[in-house]
């Protein structure tokens, strides 16, 4: 093996960390591959010899890479209407590829990464990498050129604001199909007090259709206006409808095998639904992680 073979193969082991440090900084998959493979290219550039920890190398790069990423997006980001949600992985008949399954491990649900699209992109650094990966606050501070008292109150900022949202990990896996089970019974049929019954009193329906979709509209809030929602413009896709995991808790994939049109995402808490998230967005569609 030449060294080119073997600093190859060394960066193949830290893939599967790398992605799931980009993805939960970034909600992307597309962007996640994107930043990692950024990584190696530097790390191809680089002297290789001179690098005593390879990992942690390789997580500053990336750290970085991301905050760039993110700093770019949230300034294209100004004028985009309606609400602009993760790239979810989506896995029919509970069959995830081990690449996947690292991605959304640790109850990463789609909840958790919209939390962290309200934090800035310091805030979101800090926090992913200390809380999540334990990355002491020194190499931290590094990353985002700040002192190490500065990225730990970046990070104990983003901690209290995930802390304040309701997240998936209050319900398991069963609770969750059940609710959305009821829901979407109640939708097909049409049954208003169903669906009222079901939904938290502060539910919230979020729509990502596009960054130039005419049908983005802000989010709804409120059961009655959310189970409105749902009857006036899902009733006839719901028969579209089949339950999948997306990023391990329960949803729906809408289409027909091979064609989705939409993804649907739940977040549960308090015996309720407390949060809808519907993905049109076809680029993001195309682009979907799937498992069938």
């Amino acid at each position: 093996m030449n060294d080119s073979d073997w600093l190859a193969a060394r960066f193949e082991e830290h893939r599967p960390h790398l992605r799931t440090i980009a993805y939960r900084m970034l909600g992307s998959v597309s962007d996640t591959d994107d930043a990692v493979q950024e990584a190696w290219l530097r790390l191809s550039r680089a002297d290789a010899a001179a690098v005593d920890n390879l990992g942690g190398w390789l997580t500053t790069v990336v750290g970085r890479v991301c905050l760039d990423m993110l700093r770019a997006r949230n300034s294209r980001r100004e004028d985009y209407v309606g609400s602009w949600l993760p790239e979810p992985v989506v896995t029919i008949d509970d069959s995830a590829s081990p690449e996947d399954e690292a991605l959304i491990a640790d109850s990463v649900g789609l909840a958790l990464l919209v939390v962290l699209e309200t934090l800035t992109p310091a805030e979101r650094l800090s926090f992913v990498l200390h809380d999540m990966f334990a990355v002491p606050f020194d190499e931290i501070a590094a990353i985002i050129g700040r002192s190490p008292d500065a990225a730990r109150q970046l990070a104990s900022r983003g901690r209290r604001r995930v802390r304040g949202a309701p997240l998936n990990e209050d319900a398991d896996l069963n609770e969750q199909r059940r609710l959305v089970s009821a829901f979407l019974a109640a939708s097909r049929a049409g049954d208003f007090e169903a669906l009222i019954a079901v939904l938290d009193p502060d539910v919230v329906f979020r729509a990502d259709t596009g960054a130039v979709s005419a049908r983005a509209r802000p989010p709804i809030e409120g059961a009655q206006a959310v189970a409105r929602r749902v009857l006036e413009q899902g009733r006839q896709l719901a028969h579209l409808a089949r339950p999948a995991l997306v990023n391990g808790g329960a949803g729906f994939d809408v289409g027909r095998p091979g064609r989705t049109i939409a993804v649907v995402s739940f977040t549960v808490a308090y015996g309720r639904i407390v949060a809808i998230d519907l993905i049109t967005d076809r680029d993001k569609l195309r682009r979907l992680a799937r498992v069938d």
